[in-house]
C-alpha cells in the first residue's frame, strides 16, 4: 500500500479482540430491551411511590394506565429469560407501553375537560358482610378522574405518563426497526 499505511490480513478480522464490536441491530435490540424494562419500572415506581409515600390516591383511570406497564415489565423480563424470543417479546412490551400512553392521553384529556370521563364512581373496597363493605366504601377516598391531583411543569401525572410512554414505546420500535 502506498504511503506507508499498515496492511491487515483477512485473518486479523476474524480474531476476537478484547472489545468485540457488536452489530448495530444487536445494540438496538439490547437498548430497546433495557428501555422496555426500565421505563415501565420507573413509571410504576413513581406512581406507586406517589400513592404509598406521597399520599396521592389514584383514580380508576390511573389504575388503567398501570396495567399495560405491568404487562410490559412481564414481557421484558420474559425476553431476558427467553433470549431466542426476545425480539417479539420486546415488540409486545413496546405495544403495551404505547397502550398506557394512549390511555394517558385520554386521561389527560378528561382532566382538561376535552373528553368526557367515566361517570360512575369506582371503589376498590372489599369486605365480608354488607356492613363491612359499606364501612370500607365510606372510608375509601373519592378520587375523580377529571381532577388533577398533582402536576409538574403544568403537566399532570397522566400527561407525563402519556409523554414518556408514547416517546419510549416509539423509541423502542425505532431501535428495533432493523432485522
Amino acid at each position: 500500500m502506498a504511503g506507508g499505511g499498515a496492511v491487515s490480513s483477512p485473518a486479523q478480522g476474524l480474531q476476537p479482540g478484547p472489545h468485540p464490536n457488536p452489530s448495530p441491530q444487536g445494540e438496538g435490540l439490547k437498548n430497546a430491551h433495557l428501555l422496555a424494562l426500565l421505563v415501565p419500572a420507573a413509571l410504576l415506581a413513581g406512581a406507586l411511590g406517589s400513592q404509598y409515600l406521597g399520599g396521592l390516591h389514584p383514580c380508576e383511570m390511573c389504575h388503567w394506565q398501570r396495567w399495560p406497564h405491568y404487562t410490559a415489565l412481564a414481557l421484558a423480563a420474559a425476553a431476558f429469560a427467553l433470549p431466542r424470543h426476545a425480539r417479539p417479546l420486546v415488540v409486545l412490551a413496546a405495544l403495551a407501553i404505547l397502550t398506557s400512553g394512549a390511555i394517558g392521553v385520554y386521561h389527560a384529556g378528561v382532566e382538561l375537560h376535552i373528553f368526557q370521563g367515566i361517570t360512575t364512581c369506582a371503589s376498590s373496597a372489599s369486605g365480608g358482610t354488607t356492613q363491612e363493605l359499606l364501612a370500607a366504601i365510606m372510608k375509601a377516598p373519592l378520587v375523580r378522574c377529571d381532577a388533577v391531583q398533582f402536576s409538574f411543569l403544568g403537566i399532570s401525572m397522566a400527561g407525563w405518563n402519556a409523554i414518556l410512554s408514547l416517546t419510549t414505546g416509539g423509541l423502542i420500535l425505532w431501535l428495533m426497526r432493523r432485522r
